[in-house]
């Protein structure tokens, strides 16, 4: 595991100290009661995408790993409640723009795929507490990642990316954890890192001879 135990517990303490307030939010706002962090991770969730098409509404947790897929399941947009979803290991290209229209998720896996670039429109994923996307082929952030106010973990391990954007520093206060190892990153950068993210553990492998 990249992660020790201590680690997994602090995202744990933390993901649960606003699990009350966000369901509340939830209850106001009129969508399905938010799910807390604990609850998300034990529960059994969906993993045949058929059987989730027949009651969408109930959808909370849906796990497609390893199904081969291209892009995003279109189907995805018809689960108003979702708020886990785990596409790892599949071969994506593409991160859609109509993410943000879940408004409900928290939990989004989609590690060892093929995604290139982050649309703007992650911004617009208001609850999201954890971003794996670790193993891909990313380049960039978009400077809308800094509108992820309840982003807590952020898993970028083993991507090309070379710039990280300003409005890092709008998430620094929630940010326990970034994971940065096996990415070229030069002291400069590294540096400008813990000063955008002073409260954040910031994993990285020494710095690189490089330019940026």
């Amino acid at each position: 595991m990249r992660f020790s135990l201590s680690i997994l517990f602090l995202l744990t303490l933390t993901f649960s100290s606003v699990d009350r307030l966000r369901a509340q939010e939830g209850i106001q706002n009129n969508l399905y009661p938010l799910r807390d962090s604990i609850t998300l991770d034990t529960m059994i969730g969906y993993t045949d995408l058929a059987a989730a098409m027949r009651e969408p509404e109930k959808v909370v947790k849906l796990v497609l790993r390893k199904e081969k897929y291209k892009e995003f399941p279109k189907e995805i947009w018809s689960f108003p409640n979702l708020q886990y979803l785990d596409l790892s290991k599949n071969q994506i290209t593409e991160f859609p723009d109509s993410l943000g229209k879940l408004k409900s998720l928290q939990v989004l896996h989609l590690s060892k795929n093929k995604i290139e670039a982050l649309p703007r429109e992650l911004g617009d994923c208001q609850n999201l507490v954890l971003l794996d996307i670790n193993q891909n082929e990313l380049t960039m952030l978009p400077p809308q990642i800094g509108k992820l106010k309840k982003l807590k973990y952020l898993d970028l391990w083993s991507n090309s990316i070379s710039i990280f954007p300003d409005e890092l520093k709008d998430i620094s206060d929630n940010l326990k954890v970034m994971d940065l190892r096996v990415i070229l990153i030069n002291y400069s950068v590294q540096d400008r890192l813990h000063k955008l993210l002073p409260n954040t553990l910031i994993y990285m492998d020494a710095p690189c001879h490089c330019n940026q």
